[in-house]
């Protein structure tokens, strides 16, 4: 896979950008990433990040920020992705917000991505209560803040318990939802996931209906911050 020559350094305080580098950096992208409990939230991320998966199943309870980086339309973005562990409800306030340590800066996602496991319809359940939370308590004057369901382990294909078409047909027709399906352990779609997440996003910031994404390999760039 080719991956674009575009290349910041953190350690020296301004980024190298090529030709033109003294324009300022756009603000960066915040990918909030939630799900219920063993959906494969994780395994996405890294598996975006590192071209890495591990067949061990990662339970946290602390939320993780990793920081990389998208050409959007000619322009580097950083990316802010925050892998939220599975909260019991979305915050209705910033107070309860940051009361939660877990919850800190969910509320203020550029887009969400709601992750579930085709084989688990509790799963499904818990994505369908989320996207219901946000869209009745997020930030005021967010506007349309774009949310995108994606469904995992696409490669246990034959224990799905919702159909495809019917997934596709209410997340997109209902619910006005991008939707993508993608298998973590075997790195298909993962990309397109992202890419997803960002035209969506990349849309309402630059009025372009068609966005041209390129990912900076995440090795060179990504730091991860337990919170």
């Amino acid at each position: 896979m080719h991956w674009p020559a575009v290349c910041e350094s953190r350690e020296g305080g301004a980024a190298h950008r090529g030709r033109g580098g003294n324009r300022a950096m756009p603000p960066p992208f915040r990918i909030a990433v939630l799900g219920a409990q063993g959906v494969g939230k994780t395994a996405i991320v890294q598996r975006f990040l590192h071209d890495d998966y591990s067949e061990v199943a990662v339970s946290s309870k602390t939320r993780r920020m990793h920081l990389s980086a998208a050409v959007l339309n000619g322009h580097v973005h950083d990316l802010q992705i925050t892998d939220y562990p599975a909260i019991s409800s979305f915050p209705v306030s910033s107070l309860q917000e940051w009361s939660d340590v877990c919850c800190r800066g969910i509320r203020s996602a550029h887009v969400y991505v709601l992750v579930y496991d085709i084989c688990c319809f509790d799963s499904f359940e818990y994505v369908k209560t989320m996207r219901q939370q946000i869209l009745e308590n997020r930030v005021m004057g967010s506007g349309e803040t774009p949310i995108l369901i994606v469904g995992n382990k696409r490669d246990l294909q034959r224990g799905r318990v919702i159909p495809r078409h019917s997934v596709s047909d209410l997340v997109r027709k209902s619910w006005k939802c991008g939707y993508v399906e993608c298998s973590a352990k075997f790195n298909w779609h993962i990309l397109l996931l992202f890419g997803e997440a960002l035209r969506s996003v990349g849309c309402a910031r630059c009025k372009h209906v068609h966005a041209t994404i390129r990912f900076q390999r995440a090795l060179r760039r990504e730091r991860c911050v337990l919170m």
